[in-house]
């Protein structure tokens, strides 16, 4: 029987795990405010209407969010170029041979659910596997159409600035009601990816047994040492090109 020595390596850094679970938070309040937003509930009360501030409440509740989620993102951009390798933009970037080979062999286990012939150590990925970065990158630009849309909604409404800056949604949508559409739209792809996301963390912790889901409450992940080799080889062979 095959012996392999793991090791405790640091993947996600501390900025990371907190934007992670500051956005988790802000999804959740947005998604369950929206949805009273787009389909308010009848609120039956025998006080005054002057002292009912319920729906004014949530509204609030769900800019706040937003405010969160959108300066969240400006700050997870900015430690792409800061943080470490599995943090960085690089990772992110689909565009190479390495990436689309791996791409294919996540698809291949993870989602027909067809087993390796010889176990490679090389196509389990230390950070996000290429599906995973792939699927980011798509949900980073629906993540841009869900903060231009909502604050375009948003900003007849505000007095500040920042709302303002995306008026010009609207008028190139012809109106209020395909930009709430389309608001309404990212929201749901937001939930589905939330769901398989949640779905593949837990199955590649049970597969694996790598502490997939305990790496992004400490940040540290066990590395078989033949694959920490490996990755370092090709990391470096990486800086050197540049």
């Amino acid at each position: 029987m095959e012996t392999r020595n793991f090791k405790r390596v640091m993947v996600w850094e501390l900025p990371v795990r907190i934007f992670h679970w500051i956005n988790v938070l802000a999804i959740i309040v947005l998604t369950v405010t929206g949805f009273l937003i787009a389909n308010p509930p009848a609120l039956l009360s025998s006080a005054e209407a002057t002292n009912l501030h319920t729906f004014g409440i949530i509204r609030f509740i769900h800019f706040t969010a937003a405010y969160i989620f959108f300066f969240v993102m400006i700050l997870r951009v900015y430690w792409a170029f800061n943080g470490n390798q599995f943090a960085s933009w690089r990772a992110f970037w689909p565009f190479s041979k390495k990436n689309w080979n791996n791409f294919w062999h996540v698809l291949k286990i993870d989602i027909f659910l067809l087993n390796e012939e010889k176990r490679n150590v090389k196509n389990i990925s230390i950070g996000h596997n290429s599906v995973a970065t792939l699927s980011y990158l798509v949900m980073f630009f629906i993540a841009l159409i869900q903060i231009a849309t909502g604050f375009a909604l948003y900003a007849d409404m505000s007095g500040w600035w920042l709302p303002k800056l995306f008026s010009w949604v609207i008028p190139i949508f012809g109106g209020d009601f395909m930009v709430r559409t389309i608001h309404h739209i990212s929201m749901w792809l937001f939930i589905f990816f939330s769901m398989v996301h949640i779905y593949l963390v837990f199955y590649h912790d049970y597969i694996e047994g790598r502490g997939e889901v305990s790496s992004m409450f400490g940040g540290f992940k066990f590395v078989s040492e033949t694959r920490l080799k490996k990755a370092a080889k090709f990391h470096d062979k990486e800086i050197e090109e540049k």
